[in-house]
């Protein structure tokens, strides 16, 4: 039988939340484990700038911060497993039981859920279909295969509009396609949006269709929200932003979590479950930035330690 590996702390996710955590667990000489299905940094890696971390006056690019998070934790001793998919968390009396897609398995005595979230799909005809061809979540990933092209981006809020502003760079036009008649982005970043000639409003509008052409997108079928006719607007590209769904199916069963499927945690980052705590985006937490998921993430690692201290203590 092949050997358990037993340690302290697992993190599941490598996200701005499990990154600061596996820095505090790490720097606390716990045995810290990040476990992430894809690179370390999480969403973050994917956003073009971000201009509201504390300590950089100018911004700092997404991919730039993530990385700084990531050797940050790997300098003070917390290990990184990418590409490590959990698959199942198993309570194993008082600890947990992680099972990775391979079958392989970790003892850990806490773990910190910083699974994140996706986007949502707008579920209409054609995303699918079209996904990878014109279709895509990702401004920062794909705009530059848009240059010179007409898109659109579906959504009103800070990453919507922040999004449309990054693909001004490439495309010579780009439409928000918002179903409310005002957007949502925070003040600011509106202003920067009203200020770009590139960026055109189609408010009080939703997507019900995305029309395609020879393989590849061609276009958008826009219903009103106030009644007015159905129109057609012709394009190359959508970028999808409509809100995000928490990535919590690995803890369904083992803690409490909101109707939309958030892990709901105490302001320490504790679950309904001892031993289990969570951090980032996939819990109920109302404000989800990269620096409210990095102080989440530094609370549940502290509480943590503490449970594990406590725990060995008493032995």
């Amino acid at each position: 039988m092949t050997k358990i590996e037993t340690i302290d702390m697992a993190i599941i996710g490598g996200g701005p939340a499990g990154l600061t955590a596996a820095l505090y667990g790490a720097r606390a000489r716990a045995k810290t484990v990040v476990f992430e299905s894809g690179l370390p940094g999480g969403q973050i890696v994917t956003t073009d700038w971000v201009e509201n971390y504390p300590g950089f006056p100018d911004g700092i690019s997404g991919m730039e911060l993530g990385d700084l998070m990531h050797r940050q934790a790997e300098k003070f001793g917390a290990e990184f497993r990418p590409f490590a998919s959990i698959e199942k968390i198993e309570p194993h009396g008082m600890d947990f039981l992680l099972t990775n897609a391979e079958d392989e398995r970790v003892l850990a005595h806490a773990v910190i859920v910083a699974t994140g979230a996706v986007p949502k799909r707008l579920n209409v005809p054609g995303e699918a279909e079209f996904t990878g061809r014109g279709v895509s979540w990702c401004a920062t990933c794909d705009g530059a295969f848009f240059r010179d092209k007409v898109v659109a981006v579906i959504g009103g809020g800070d990453a919507a509009v922040e999004e449309a502003l990054f693909l001004t760079k490439f495309a010579s036009e780009v439409h928000i396609v918002h179903r409310r008649d005002e957007l949502r982005a925070t003040k600011c970043i509106q202003e920067k949006c009203f200020a770009n000639d590139k960026i055109k409003l189609e408010l009080s509008r939703v997507v019900t269709e995305v029309i395609g052409d020879d393989g590849t997108v061609a276009g958008v079928r826009l219903a009103s929200t106030k009644g007015e006719p159905e129109v057609v607007l012709p394009l190359e590209g959508i970028f999808i932003f409509v809100g995000v769904d928490p990535k919590s199916e690995l803890v369904r069963d083992l803690c409490d979590l909101t109707d939309a499927g958030y892990i709901k945690i105490d302001h320490n980052g504790l679950t309904s479950y001892p031993g289990l705590y969570a951090a980032g985006d996939v819990t109920d937490s109302d404000l989800k930035q990269v620096v409210t998921a990095a102080a989440r993430g530094a609370s549940a690692s502290f509480e943590a330690l503490k449970w594990i201290d406590e725990r060995l203590c008493s032995i």
